[in-house]
């Protein structure tokens, strides 16, 4: 962030998954890159209670750490966080129940050490008004990082958690219908979200605190949903960028970048879009991976021995639908494309269920018996392929997977680091 405020266009990848696989082509992207590597559990896969993925933040934090230490990564460069840290999940208990169990999220993350949070008390609960106030939101979000600097003195003697605030919060996960334009947000909006907040932490005696807020999430006009991506157009964030270049320690923060070229993810951080988050793009191409390396099994594999892990994908996510159901619309067929292929990537919530991890292990295991001859892997992943056929990349299925997901972390790479980007 320093780099960027002295006026370098340098930015950070946030990489919102809990997939092994996916942390671990995070990790080595990073490892390549000599950089740090952000990683950012979210309130619903990750909470005190396990979330979807059935992990507390602990977990997750021995997880990545694990990964880490495995590849060589050094500990002292991986920066974990908290996304979307608020009552989002319990939203139904009404705005005072919600609130304490966000106040035990916030606590159960900086107590494991996750040092980046993103307060996000934009939801309505039951019983609030239809249109929550800015003043609401800012009252909620100190309440929630006067929990955080408690807890981090309490465990390490010192705060150094960094926040991230805004209310102008995209989805998580990519829009839920058809979009096909979308306003970035405005600058009077922007201003009156900084204001708001300030205000609300001073009152809550977090002066100190207000310092480490580094990030605002504000729209920049980029968004998805199951079929289509709306691109950045830098022309129409002109005046909302000035915002941040009046304070010192403060970037945007752009959620839903999934599927952004690699020329507008570089405009999003030469226009400040600092911290690009990426989660559902990444887990889109383990998917892509994934699938084609079952193709890949069809080839080589007796029918008997074959994981048939899309087969066990489908009836799994039929099997209980709670979460592609109401995202997904249009007859049988539709669905069944929808739940395979969408942007969105609901089957993301379904690789930890255990039938589709058995699967996806077996599968693993039973290419890495086979072998996959080169001509079988130019058909399926030719830029895997192309990289095995100049030596840079080995034919164990799951190298050729995490490197998938690696080609989109590549563009990332190259839109935040400038001595990457010259090479566009």
């Amino acid at each position: 962030m320093h780099l960027h405020k002295a006026g370098e266009s340098v930015g950070v990848p946030s990489v919102c998954s809990a997939h092994p696989l996916v942390l671990e082509a995070a990790v080595l992207q990073a490892l390549e890159d000599g950089s740090i590597v952000l990683v950012e559990a979210t309130s619903n896969q990750v909470d005190q209670f396990g979330g979807y993925t059935g992990m507390r933040p602990a977990d997750f934090r021995d997880l990545v750490h694990e990964i880490a230490d495995r590849v060589g990564f050094p500990r002292d460069r991986v920066v974990l966080g908290g996304d979307h840290l608020g009552p989002n999940t319990w939203r139904g208990l009404g705005a005072e129940a919600a609130m304490d169990r966000a106040d035990d999220l916030v606590e159960a993350y900086v107590a494991a050490g996750f040092t980046k949070i993103h307060l996000d008390c934009s939801m309505v609960c039951a019983g609030d008004p239809e249109i929550l106030t800015d003043d609401i939101v800012a009252g909620r979000a100190a309440r929630l990082a006067s929990v955080a600097e408690a807890v981090a003195r309490r465990e390490f003697g010192v705060s150094e958690v960094l926040y991230v605030i805004g209310t102008e919060v995209p989805v998580p996960g990519g829009a839920h219908e058809t979009i096909e334009e979308l306003a970035p947000t405005s600058e009077g909006a922007a201003r009156a979200t900084l204001a708001r907040h300030e205000k609300a932490f001073i009152q809550a005696d977090l002066a100190a605190a207000w310092k480490r807020v580094i990030g605002l999430v504000v729209q920049p006009g980029v968004e998805f949903d199951h079929v289509r991506v709306i691109d950045y157009d830098r022309d129409r964030t002109a005046s909302l960028r000035g915002v941040v270049a009046e304070y010192s320690n403060l970037v945007f923060e752009a959620h839903s970048t999934d599927y952004q070229t690699k020329e507008r993810l570089t405009e999003l951080v030469e226009d400040h879009w600092a911290i690009l988050k990426v989660g559902p793009g990444l887990t889109f191409a383990l998917r892509e991976a994934l699938f084609a390396l079952a193709a890949v099994e069809d080839e080589l594999v007796a029918a008997e021995d074959r994981s048939n892990l899309v087969s066990v994908v489908e009836r799994r996510m039929l099997a209980d639908p709670h979460w592609w159901e109401g995202y997904y619309e249009g007859d049988a067929r539709d669905q069944q494309i929808a739940r395979r292929y969408s942007f969105s990537d609901r089957v993301r919530y379904y690789w930890p269920d255990p039938e589709i991890h058995a699967a996806e292990s077996q599968l693993l295991a039973n290419l890495g018996a086979s072998g996959i001859p080169l001509p079988v892997l130019s058909q399926y992943l030719p830029n895997q392929y192309a990289r095995a056929r100049r030596g840079d990349l080995s034919l164990e299925p799951k190298a050729l997977a995490i490197d998938l997901v690696r080609d989109v972390l590549r563009d990332y790479a190259h839109a935040c680091n400038p001595s990457l980007r010259s090479s566009l």
